[in-house]
């Protein structure tokens, strides 16, 4: 017989989060034998939990932080930064559950025909934690500081499409492209962009127009929130406190959320997933085949990786399906060495998926005629288990015949010290909701986070071929052919795409999945409350 208690036990929290009706909640209850008064009351219960409510120190423990962090928005390269960031500031652009861009501070917008020319609606009555008022002035700064000449900040190839922007008035804004880009509001919700006053570049006394402000920062330790009181989101900004761990190791995190010294924790181990289901007091949301792209990347530029037998020895000589059941337990699917996914309406669906060949592997490595070992530098800064994943990948590589030497190093500093420094690394990417913003930032050749280096202007011309392309079959074909690309000749191996597996207190409401992040698009110290 079905288990309808447990089913019963599964749709309560969804009608706090996802309004499942009274009639099909109280049908299902009375399977369970409950009465329809008993049904009845549990539901509204349910409907109690579900609006959101004040108060509470709200603890989140979370890998992806580093001694390196700024609360500069140009600096941004993991989570922690990210989660902290919407804390304090708001974005121009959000996105909704599905993935679709919404007004945030740029409230609306419309283009003319082609795309080329953008009108965006600043929206009116919000106040930074100062009290100044927002108007088109600190939009424009907040863009600028990505674009300007001498500027690091992984947006700049993003925005380089920008050929003119002005404001019409302190609520308008124009934007004039180089080129149409339809997609345009999405690249506009990247979360480097985000709005601080014009002006402003005190990064260790953020000020913004988040329901939080800065209480204390020890970088790749601890942050500390405190709420603003007058959030200009209705429901939102809910904890009086939110303090924000870092926690590198994953065993750590799972041991102080079922400890109860965290509320929230994200990256959880595959591993233990299906263990702690098991518990009542927590709650484990899988959001599957939407997360992290976990990838061995060679600079292209550097001695010897610039062979592209080399490039493919190394593609051919992992064992995708072994690392994601031993490392992953199943929680992942295997990437095609490139890092759209196949929710993505553009993800080529003609290409083979790649499979491990060490045959194939030793092959192109005799083909390349280099010798000796290749080196590959890795650590638990680049992700939980990269160094797991690694090993595997060696033992892997030794079967075609190839040493693959692993270099593990500090995890504090890496995406500093190792990232787009070290010839061959681990990298992880998270997801984008635009196919253009994914090969624009990753792979174009205009953008400082193209940690392959492969710059190659026949592919820089394809995308933006594309950005244009209002035929929907020609342009899916464009992009086709990117993917093909990227998987042939890069120097990326990604190898595999995991599902986002978040925990939770079983006492916090609004945990939802969400298209782009973990967290509810890391936003869960803004979205969430407790019960």
């Amino acid at each position: 017989m079905e288990d309808y208690s447990n089913k019963l036990k599964q749709l309560e929290p969804l009608v706090a989060t996802s309004g499942v009706s009274r009639r099909d909640f109280i049908q299902l209850a009375m399977m369970t034998g409950l009465s329809v008064t008993a049904a009845g009351s549990m539901f509204s219960k349910a409907v109690a939990a579900g609006t959101p409510k004040k108060g509470g120190t709200f603890r989140m423990g979370m890998e992806g932080g580093s001694a390196t962090d700024s609360l500069d928005p140009r600096t941004y390269a993991d989570s922690v930064m990210i989660a902290a960031s919407l804390a304090v500031y708001n974005g121009m652009v959000e996105f909704d559950n599905a993935g679709n861009p919404t007004g945030e501070l740029l409230e609306s917008w419309e283009a003319k025909p082609g795309a080329v020319e953008w009108i965006f609606n600043v929206r009116q009555g919000i106040k930074f934690s100062n009290g100044k008022t927002l108007d088109a002035d600190d939009i424009l700064y907040s863009i600028g500081i990505h674009r300007s000449g001498d500027t690091k900040s992984p947006a700049k190839g993003i925005l380089a499409q920008i050929a003119n922007i002005k404001a019409i008035s302190p609520s308008q804004i124009a934007i004039t492209l180089s080129g149409g880009n339809a997609d345009f509001p999405v690249i506009m919700g990247d979360y480097h962009l985000v709005v601080v006053p014009n002006g402003f570049t005190d990064w260790e006394n953020p000020i913004g127009t988040g329901g939080y402000t800065l209480a204390s920062f020890e970088p790749g330790v601890r942050l500390v929130f405190k709420n603003r009181g007058d959030y200009w989101k209705e429901g939102r900004a809910n904890f009086d406190t939110v303090e924000l761990l870092n926690i590198q190791d994953v065993a750590a995190r799972t041991a102080a959320l079922q400890s109860g010294q965290v509320d929230a924790v994200n990256r959880l181990d595959a591993r233990t997933v299906d263990l702690m289901k098991r518990n009542k007091d927590l709650n484990i949301l899988r959001t599957k085949g939407t997360g992290n792209r976990f990838c061995f990347v060679s600079r292209v530029t550097s001695p010897g990786f610039s062979n592209k037998d080399l490039r493919l020895a190394l593609k051919w000589g992992i064992d995708r399906e072994k690392i994601i059941e031993s490392v992953y337990s199943g929680y992942a699917v295997p990437g095609n060495d490139h890092t759209l996914d196949a929710y993505n309406p553009y993800y080529n669906t003609d290409m083979p998926q790649r499979k491990y060949d060490p045959d194939k592997a030793a092959y192109h490595f005799k083909k390349s005629g280099l010798n000796g070992e290749i080196t590959l530098s890795t650590s638990e800064g680049a992700w939980g288990s990269a160094v797991d994943c690694a090993q595997l990948y060696q033992e892997s590589m030794a079967k075609a015949g190839i040493t693959l030497n692993v270099k593990k190093e500090s995890a504090d500093g890496y995406w500093s010290n190792v990232w787009l420094k070290e010839p061959f690394c681990a990298v992880y990417w998270a997801r984008r909701l635009s196919a253009d913003q994914t090969f624009t930032q990753v792979y174009g050749s205009g953008s400082d986070w193209n940690d392959s280096d492969w710059r190659v202007p026949a592919f820089d011309k394809l995308v933006e071929a594309a950005r244009v392309e209002l035929d929907e079959e020609k342009r899916k074909a464009q992009y086709f052919e990117c993917q093909e690309m990227i998987a042939e000749d890069g120097g990326m191996v990604c190898f595999g795409i995991t599902d986002y597996l978040d925990g939770y207190s079983s006492k916090v409401m609004g945990t939802q999945a969400h298209a782009r992040y973990d967290m509810n698009d890391l936003r869960i110290a803004e979205k969430g409350w407790f019960a």
